[in-house]
């Protein structure tokens, strides 16, 4: 069974956006063991240095990551790779086929992810030319592991 931690700086706040989550979860189930490490975001303003914040940032995520054995890191970046939803499953198959069970999806705050916390990444993954808030990635990012799901097992969900 796939073992999914799913780091994230910020909750969900909107009713509409936990109940997405809950459903995604709820259908991930069979397939996966998912933990969320909900990591309280930094408050900031226009004056403050914004590297110094996603660096704060960057060692709430380090001390998380510290807890989750064999993570394989997968950071969410708008200059990562861009996936189809075909391919998304062939490299979550792919993966799982050379015994790498233990994913482990960062998603940060409003700044993106430190550096620091790129370089650690073995994949940039960006889910849209767009840019979305950290609330609809999440949601986005588990439709997209629910469908990687449902198209690695052949059953009709993507068309």
């Amino acid at each position: 069974m796939l073992h999914i931690d799913l780091i994230v700086l910020g909750k969900l706040k909107e009713a509409f956006w936990q109940e997405a989550e809950a459903e995604y979860l709820k259908r991930l189930k069979p397939w996966a063991k998912i933990i969320i490490h909900q990591l309280r975001e930094e408050s900031f303003s226009e004056k403050d240095n914004i590297e110094n914040i996603k660096q704060k940032e960057a060692e709430k995520i380090l001390a998380a990551l510290d807890k989750i054995k064999d993570a394989h890191v997968i950071a969410l970046d708008e200059h990562g790779k861009n996936f189809s939803s075909i391919d998304f499953a062939k490299q979550i198959n792919q993966l799982t086929n050379q015994q790498i069970n233990n994913l482990t999806f960062i998603i940060g705050g409003p700044l993106g992810l430190h550096e620091s916390i790129l370089k650690l990444a073995k994949l940039k993954l960006s889910l849209s030319s767009m840019t979305f808030t950290h609330q609809m990635a999440r949601v986005f990012l588990w439709e997209q592991i629910y469908r990687a799901m449902m198209i690695n097992t052949g059953r009709n969900y993507h068309y």
